[in-house]
């Protein structure tokens, strides 16, 4: 369908034309900046920062029905900067000129329904949303689209130059920051800080591959970001992790796809998302919140935070049924198959608290949940779900388990449907399946594999075949001949073929 062709209420929506006007407000003492340099706590009480549009009430002016069709309609045009994360430009950059958005192809990743074996083994209707159908294969690209169009907005305005984007990681972060700085150098150029062998070899290879400086230090990933903030509070350097606010902007446009995939209706709808930093169920709440108050959609999901508990801090605060005596302690997180999830002193805590209320305020009642899972399970229902179809990754398989036991609580009802967050690509994590099926995962993990998810190559070399081929050394004549027949003879033995009558 061609613009001309459109509804004539959308036509002068098409295009962004909502400026905005952004700022950060600190999550502390309140105060308010400007956006026109970065910042990642308030300068004077160093909390963490929201960003804020002052204008955002100007968006109340066009109802929700009419949203709905800008964005549904929006999405069929051509225009490379709003086929990302920026189709929803009023709701994540309002001030980033379309010509400076970095768009490589994030969001709009697939809500795939698990089959029934596996509903009725979760014991709920669900989806996967599979973000590791990123461009890094995760869903940090939805962060790192905004922040660094956000850089390079500042870097064609001439506000900064010769920019060093830099982050800590335990793994996909790095893969992502890499990726999109890579995209605008050499006015920004990237660096990122990795806990040493705390990473897959896949996520190494990923900054390495996009030629960024990558430096492995001792400890775990909540000592690469002490060092980090250190460099950004000392030097001239531009900070992508979650601290960042501009992340979190990004990030919500999970939530807005969400919406738009099930026709903006919420109602009963259950939204499953594991936690590390805890910058992505910030973005989740964030995002929902502002559809909910522009009249986008007329219902708020429930929201159900996943953690390990290997690392746990977030669900731990949760524990406390009374506000009053509520008091985060960070923990010593052990190792976990979730590796982006082994954090033990999140960033965005503040956010969580400060977003958590609001959420339940917004919609009357509890509204946010938190459970806790084991490896065991986290690793089980991976596997689980990859051989019904999926590509989870490990975080997949904990926001999976999360589910299943929110449903054993009664958190979750039978007739909830649930999308659960795939955050990244199975193939990712395929080093943990490896190590699974080959019974090999350290006993820290405290994981046991059972034999059913066990799945090894057989190689079958059939006894008395004398000659078998090899590189560079076919086989010919009765040679090969015997070696076709008696090696699809074994095979066809090991899975019970039955032959096929001759004719």
């Amino acid at each position: 369908m061609k613009p001309e062709d459109f509804p004539q209420e959308i036509k002068p929506f098409l295009l962004p034309n909502h400026d905005g006007e952004l700022i950060y407000r600190c999550l502390g003492c309140q105060k308010q900046y400007g956006i026109e340099k970065l910042l990642y706590t308030c300068p004077d009480c160093k909390q963490v920062l929201l960003i804020y549009d002052l204008k955002f009430e100007s968006l109340k002016k066009i109802p929700g029905k009419t949203w709905q069709k800008i964005f549904d309609y929006r999405k069929m045009l051509t225009i490379p900067a709003l086929k990302g994360i920026y189709l929803y430009h009023e709701f994540i950059g309002p001030m980033i000129p379309l010509d400076t958005v970095i768009c490589l192809g994030e969001g709009h990743t697939p809500v795939v329904e698990a089959n029934k074996f596996l509903q009725n083994k979760a014991g709920v209707r669900f989806y996967f949303k599979n973000d590791g159908q990123n461009p890094s294969a995760s869903f940090k690209d939805r962060g790192m689209a905004s922040a660094l169009s956000y850089i390079n907005c500042l870097v064609k305005k001439g506000h900064v130059s010769d920019v060093l984007a830099i982050c800590a990681s335990t793994g996909d972060t790095s893969a992502s920051a890499a990726l999109y700085a890579s995209f605008i150098q050499p006015d920004v150029k990237s660096a990122v800080l990795l806990p040493h062998r705390k990473v897959t070899p896949q996520q190494l290879a990923q900054p390495l591959g996009s030629g960024a400086a990558v430096f492995e230090i001792p400890g775990v990933f909540d000592d690469c970001m002490k060092v980090v903030e250190a460099l950004s509070d000392s030097y001239n350097v531009a900070l992508l992790n979650s601290k960042n606010a501009w992340r979190i902007l990004g990030q919500e446009s999970y939530s807005y796809e969400i919406a738009q995939a099930f026709e903006y209706d919420m109602e009963n709808r259950v939204v499953v998302v594991p936690i590390g930093n805890a910058g992505n169920i910030t973005a989740v709440m964030n995002g929902f919140l502002k559809f909910y108050e522009i009249g986008i959609i007329t219902s708020l999901p429930k929201i159900l935070g996943v953690q390990s508990e290997h690392a746990n801090p977030v669900y731990r605060y949760y524990l406390e049924p009374d506000t009053a005596k509520r008091k985060f302690e960070p923990v010593i997180v052990k190792p976990s198959v979730a590796q982006a999830a082994m954090i033990g002193n999140p960033v965005s805590m503040p956010r969580v608290i400060h977003l958590v209320n609001e959420y339940n305020n917004m919609s009357g009642k509890q509204n946010v949940f938190f459970a806790e899972v084991t490896e065991q399970s986290i690793m089980d229902w991976e596997l689980l779900a990859n051989r019904n179809g999926h590509i989870a990754c490990t975080h997949g398989g904990e926001s999976l388990a999360g589910l299943v036991e929110a449903r054993r609580q009664g958190i979750v009802g039978e007739n909830e449907i649930a999308i659960v967050d795939s955050t990244a690509h199975a193939i990712k994590f395929s080093g943990f399946q490896e190590k699974y099926f080959e019974k090999s995962l350290p006993a820290e993990f405290k994981i046991s594999s059972n034999p059913e998810l066990i799945n090894t190559p057989v190689y079958i070399h059939p006894k008395g075949l004398a000659k078998i081929p090899a590189p560079g050394k076919p086989l010919h004549g009765d040679d090969f001949e015997q070696f076709v027949e008696q090696t699809s003879r074994e095979i066809a033995k090991r899975l019970s073929l039955k032959k096929v009558p001759k004719a």
